[in-house]
């Protein structure tokens, strides 16, 4: 039986079977029987193309190997797990960031106390500087589900904390015009700082503010996917997202 889960993640990746055999390093015929006749590769040969196609070990082959080896990368991926956000070590998050050498990413509805450090800001700066794409992604303060939130914390001021994030901001936004700045109005799940292959990401749980939810320090690894799962809630996030206005600012 021919395997049309990995001929489509090809073709979604925009690979042949030429490529991907030179990428992982077997010969075409041997990628072509993957795809037309279901054989199922080496575990080592399968991680490779997981990783080269981008997907999760399993999305490709029903091995129970595999199955199980990816349950243990995926356990792999969680470097670190906090009870509370108040309770990372402070400097983590500078730390984190200050790797970034391609992706930093911040996806939140305020994450007022990362605009209140001034270190954090000299941060974006220089990565800007290089060769980091930088992009911060703030919840819409007049969205449905900003105010859903500030309801689910027990409070009414989440709009607020948005704005006084923007207004923290702003000098950034006039100064650094190559910093993404976006406002979403999804329903976040959770809050995700991304710096390449490592992030922090901080559910959010009915009835108590983020700085109370846990938080997981997670580093991607081949062939795990709970990274991946939560860097492309980030893409999703950003592609519907839209630009900031003077008014998102000031509220007049």
């Amino acid at each position: 039986m021919s395997n049309e889960r990995l001929r489509s993640a090809l073709l979604a990746r925009g690979m042949t079977v030429q490529s991907l055999a030179e990428e992982i390093g077997v010969i075409p015929k041997t990628v072509e029987r993957w795809i037309t006749q279901g054989k199922v590769p080496y575990r080592r040969h399968q991680y490779a193309t997981a990783a080269a196609l981008n997907v999760d070990v399993t999305t490709l082959w029903d091995d129970s190997r595999a199955v199980d080896s990816a349950t243990d990368l995926t356990k792999a991926e969680i470097v670190a797990v906090y009870p509370h956000r108040h309770t990372v070590p402070p400097g983590l998050w500078r730390e984190l960031y200050a790797r970034a050498e391609s992706n930093l990413d911040v996806l939140v509805y305020s994450g007022l106390f990362l605009s209140e450090d001034p270190l954090f800001h000299e941060l974006l700066k220089k990565k800007v500087k290089g060769s980091t794409q930088v992009r911060i992604l703030l919840g819409d303060p007049e969205s449905e589900a900003v105010r859903q939130r500030g309801t689910d914390e027990g409070h009414r001021i989440m709009d607020g904390k948005i704005r006084n994030a923007l207004v923290n901001y702003q000098p950034l936004m006039a100064s650094h015009p190559e910093i993404g700045f976006r406002l979403h109005a999804t329903t976040l799940y959770n809050s995700i700082y991304r710096s390449d292959d490592e992030m922090l990401v901080n559910p959010h749980v009915y009835g108590i503010g983020a700085y109370m939810a846990p938080v997981f320090h997670l580093r991607r690894m081949p062939g795990g996917g709970l990274f991946d799962t939560y860097a492309n809630s980030i893409e999703q996030t950003w592609g519907g997202a839209r630009q900031v206005t003077d008014h998102d600012i000031t509220g007049a």
